[in-house]
């Protein structure tokens, strides 16, 4: 029985599953968005609120603790100067899960994990960019062509 024992097993011995969460903790907080499975995703989540509340505590005990966890020095640096500042007045819930799909090798469910308020969290939309950027280009070619026409009357 499994009785008070939080947090997934992820089919990894305890040390397996204890270096790959500080090693998804350390992208995450370096990349502010990184793409993995859904079981990963959902327990990476616990670990990140976790760390970006010791760097809101912005304590050096809190920089020990977070350092025990993320694996480098500058992106702990970066997490008690410009992370912790930007979630100052939220209470939780740093982070956000987007599933994407299936993986094409063995077909796991995969998941885009990002931190709120980061400047990739935007870009998520890329539907709408794509319009506008299509849009934008025909009104380049319409203009050209009209350059273009006014070019060939002037020489002629």
């Amino acid at each position: 029985m499994r009785h008070l024992k939080s947090g997934r097993k992820l089919s990894r011995n305890s040390s397996h599953r204890w270096a790959m969460m500080r090693n998804l903790v350390t992208s995450l907080l370096r990349e502010e968005k990184i793409q993995t499975t859904d079981p990963k995703a959902k327990e990476l989540r616990r670990w990140v609120d976790r760390v970006i509340t010791l760097g809101k505590q912005g304590s050096l005990h809190a920089r020990r603790q977070a350092l025990a966890i993320v694996q480098d020095k500058t992106v702990v640096q970066k997490l008690f100067d410009t992370i912790a500042s930007r979630f100052r007045d939220r209470p939780g819930g740093y982070t956000r899960i987007i599933k994407v799909g299936r993986r094409h090798g063995d077909a796991a469910p995969v998941s885009l994990v990002e931190l709120l308020g980061s400047d990739g969290a935007a870009e998520t939309t890329s539907g709408k960019e794509k319009k506008v950027k299509k849009g934008r280009q025909k009104v380049v070619a319409k203009a050209t062509a009209s350059r273009r026409k006014a070019a060939k009357g002037a020489s002629a």
